[in-house]
């Protein structure tokens, strides 16, 4: 398989007052293909945001490496955006201003109104046409959500990181996002791994659902693929018995299963920390606006 992501023994250590190192996650393996929608799903406090979190460079690697299309990955960068359960933005700026806040920092080389064009295109699309000049606090909980989507698919980036971004809202606006989600991303289908607790989102929206063990020293549990055809509906789905049958799979694994971590036999030539090639000099980044298709 050629990945296009690959987290090789990711392994993240906290210390403790007591001195024994607190272990969160341990030899952490998954190979992305491109193009690839991947959730990570597991209980509560098993690891997942922190694993998401090292991904984007938010957080530093104890063990282990990532390496994105030939690049480790070492810090955050714009080559990944990242969409947060609380959509982040700048409270003395309008929704516009915060998505032009990164296209002006990522596309520096292109015009003023090539920028704006983006940034009105983004917003439009995730349903923010009359509300773009609007400030956060004018904004529901789902419309801030929307801008941050908006500003993540907006830089361009070579993979989307997605850590429960639907978990504060209610199901209505929550089923409503995951559909903007997925037309946006079916456009150029951006390398994706997205966190969630959700067992049905992780289904509708999915290629993969990895399903990580308990902490402390929460690892790959099981794979579960999904073949439901794409473009997906949601009705269809739920009306394919194959459906509720992926949907115990899950559900056993983290009731039955998610406590216990399977052995990993050392291959041949295992490293802690994979051979990654030496960075090449960063280049102004052109916005693909022109390939884009209004929706």
């Amino acid at each position: 398989m050629s990945s296009f992501l690959e987290i090789s023994q990711l392994g993240k250590t906290y210390p403790t007052p007591s001195g024994k190192p607190a272990v969160i996650v341990e030899n952490f393996d998954l190979k992305i293909r491109k193009g690839e929608f991947i959730t990570l799903i597991g209980h509560s406090g098993c690891g997942k945001s922190t694993v998401l979190s090292m991904i984007a460079g938010l957080t530093d690697v104890t063990s282990g490496g990532v390496i994105l299309s030939g690049k480790e990955v070492v810090g955050a960068g714009p080559d990944r955006g990242v969409v947060f359960q609380a959509p982040c933005l700048l409270p003395w700026l309008t929704a516009f201003e915060n998505v032009m806040l990164g296209i002006d920092q990522v596309f520096y080389t292109a015009d003023i109104e090539e920028r704006k064009q983006i940034a009105e295109y983004f917003l439009s699309v995730v349903g923010l046409a009359d509300a773009m000049h609007k400030k956060p606090s004018e904004l529901s909980q789902g419309m801030r959500q929307r801008c941050g989507i908006a500003r993540a698919f907006a830089l361009s980036p070579k993979m989307l990181l997605l850590d429960e971004p639907f978990g504060m809202l209610d199901s209505l606006t929550r089923y409503e996002l995951q559909e903007v989600l997925l037309d946006l991303w079916q456009k150029d289908q951006k390398t994706a791994l997205m966190v969630t607790h959700d067992v049905d989102e992780a289904l509708f929206l999915s290629d993969r659902v990895v399903m990580m063990t308990n902490g402390p020293a929460a690892t790959v549990g099981e794979i579960l693929e999904v073949t439901f055809p794409r473009p997906r509906s949601r009705k269809q789905l739920l009306e394919d018995p194959e459906y509720y049958r992926l949907r115990e799979q899950l559900i056993g694994f983290l009731e039955e299963r998610s406590h216990l971590r399977p052995a990993r036999v050392p291959a041949a030539g295992d490293h802690p920390t994979p051979s990654v090639p030496a960075p090449a000099p960063e280049t102004p980044r052109q916005h693909p606006f022109n390939a884009l298709t209004p929706v």
